[in-house]
């Protein structure tokens, strides 16, 4: 069990990582003004997005689920691991709106400037932030 936890735990950290990344290159991508610049932002955000977020977040909720079904009777009457479920569903929501706004840019369809994106890149903290307390403390 600790090495489905310890894999859980890196697949979360590669998958955040991704999930600050990514909004932090579409800043960059929407004040881009050159062709250039806007093609090599599309390949760098789809390499991040295929190759290292979704890997990553599949990984997250394989173990994750792994887990609780190994402490199935354990865990279900816990409040404190149904209000982290609840966030990481509101991170799978983010992490599909990160990828519509990749299809947009590759597709020449951005509707949003760099300060849109800045302030986009600033959820992901907060659900971080919750879900570690909630792990850590189980406050209920």
């Amino acid at each position: 069990m600790l090495w489905i936890k310890a894999l859980h735990i890196i697949a979360v950290i590669c998958w955040f990582a991704g999930i600050f990344y990514l909004p932090r290159l579409f800043v960059y991508h929407a004040m881009a003004e050159d062709d250039i610049s806007k093609e090599r932002f599309i390949l760098m955000e789809r390499k991040l997005l295929r190759g290292i977020m979704n890997p990553a977040a599949i990984a997250s909720l394989i173990f994750g689920f792994i887990l609780m079904w190994m402490n199935w009777s354990a865990y279900q009457g816990q409040g404190w691991l149904h209000a982290k479920l609840s966030l990481v569903l509101l991170l799978i929501i983010y992490h599909l709106m990160c990828r519509k706004f990749w299809v947009d840019f590759s597709q020449g369809k951005n509707r949003h400037g760099h300060v849109y994106y800045r302030w986009f890149n600033e959820f992901p903290v907060l659900l971080l932030v919750g879900i570690v307390i909630l792990v850590v403390l189980r406050p209920f």
